[in-house]
């Protein structure tokens, strides 16, 4: 990358820095990173963490190592590669934010600013991911790269988080979430209790070892509550039922249960 390129990434790394560090994440996640910048930011991103949280530098080794031979062109012409990056090195800056909080108190007024479904990822689930082994991770990097990762369910989960939203429920969606925890929505209804969620159209009777991955995957990441839903996308207004259904459970639904329904 040529000097001048270098100093307006390096730019664009600082003014992203003191919106997540000042406390404005809306703000921040308004800007999409391009291909271009990604790896200035992922070694900047590395070099932080490695003094203030390990495991994440640890994580963005392994990222950077896995596109180190990319050029931007080829990268962005992966484009669930740089979905996941962007992604990625967004929940690694809050992250970061998050760290350099020198008080409890602090970060439970960052928290606050967040959505429930936001506050139980960074202060939950990304965590985990970060300390914990992966067995999956080095499996879907692979398969994103080499283009075999589709989402045929993008239009549908678009309208389901919609639908939700309407209903004044919150949603988060991550791609470490649905490839390693089996987890395609984490929502929480008017009770702001987050629940991880597994869609699928297939018919409960060919489900069944689907949903018992599915719930093995919960159990080893320690989520302590999860729905599994099977849908008939055949019937009339399903999307109003699966919206139903996941909003009532995810008020509802006791610590320790793994609830497997069809619709």
């Amino acid at each position: 990358m040529e000097k001048s390129d270098r100093l307006a990434v390096e730019s664009v790394f600082s003014v992203l820095k003191y919106l997540w560090y000042n406390q404005d994440p809306v703000e921040a996640r308004g800007y999409l990173l391009q291909a271009k910048e990604i790896k200035v930011l992922l070694k900047s991103l590395t070099r932080e963490a490695a003094s203030v949280e390990p495991n994440l530098a640890e994580r963005l080794e392994q990222i950077d190592r896995w596109i180190k031979n990319l050029k931007p062109g080829s990268l962005t012409a992966k484009k669930f590669v740089l979905l996941f990056l962007r992604q990625m090195l967004n929940d690694a800056q809050v992250f970061l934010a998050i760290q350099s909080l020198s008080s409890p108190e602090e970060r439970e007024l960052y928290y606050q600013q967040m959505k429930p479904t936001e506050r139980y990822w960074f202060e939950d689930l990304f965590p985990k991911w970060l300390r914990e082994n992966d067995p999956k991770f080095y499996i879907w990097r692979q398969k994103l790269m080499s283009g075999e990762f589709g989402q045929e369910d993008t239009e549908l989960l678009e309208q389901i988080v919609n639908n939700i939203s309407l209903n004044k429920g919150t949603v988060v969606q991550r791609y470490i979430a649905d490839l390693s925890m089996a987890t395609d929505l984490i929502v929480s209804g008017s009770l702001e209790r987050s629940l991880c969620i597994q869609l699928t159209s297939v018919s409960p009777r060919l489900s069944r070892n689907k949903s018992n991955n599915w719930e093995d995957a919960l159990r080893m990441w320690r989520i302590d509550r999860g729905l599994f839903l099977s849908y008939n996308p055949g019937k009339a207004d399903f999307v109003h039922g699966v919206v139903e259904i996941v909003l009532e459970n995810s008020n509802n639904l006791n610590a320790g249960s793994y609830q497997k329904l069809s619709l």
